[in-house]
């Protein structure tokens, strides 16, 4: 199976950037992590503080035929309907991952464009997040 793993604004610093909210580990740790914890999977990992780069690699999923997307929208969660019109025009299935949980923070994160249009969110558990997604792909998603 192939899984895309995408990562929006600011997900570069991950390991830096307020590390008492989003920890510690970068997205080289999580690359390392989930190759190790699903090693039949073949992952592309793609990370872009750039909108219109996050709508073309999830217009490549699509052409390439990707078995699902894992996406952390980052800030364009709550921000961006061409994000959103992207993952509704896709046919892999996009599940929608943030690390820590929007629902707890500020009032403007309560709101995701993109959530409507994905097969589902997971919210404040960390690295972990992306874990449960992948699984959700490889174990068989239910119709």
């Amino acid at each position: 199976m192939n899984i895309l793993i995408l990562n929006g604004p600011n997900l570069n610093l991950l390991g830096t950037r307020e590390p008492e909210t989003y920890g510690r580990a970068t997205l080289a740790d999580l690359e390392a992590d989930l190759r190790a914890a699903f090693p039949g999977v073949t992952f592309a990992f793609f990370q872009s503080n750039h909108e219109g780069a996050l709508i073309d690699r999830l217009h490549e999923a699509h052409r390439e035929g990707v078995g699902g997307v894992v996406f952390n929208p980052g800030g364009f969660t709550h921000t961006s309907v061409a994000l959103r019109d992207a993952v509704a025009a896709i046919d892999p299935p996009v599940v929608e991952v943030h690390l820590s949980n929007v629902h707890a923070r500020e009032a403007f994160r309560h709101r995701s464009l993109l959530a409507p249009v994905c097969a589902g969110q997971i919210s404040g558990l960390g690295m972990a997040g992306y874990h449960l997604a992948v699984r959700y792909f490889v174990e068989g998603r239910e119709s």
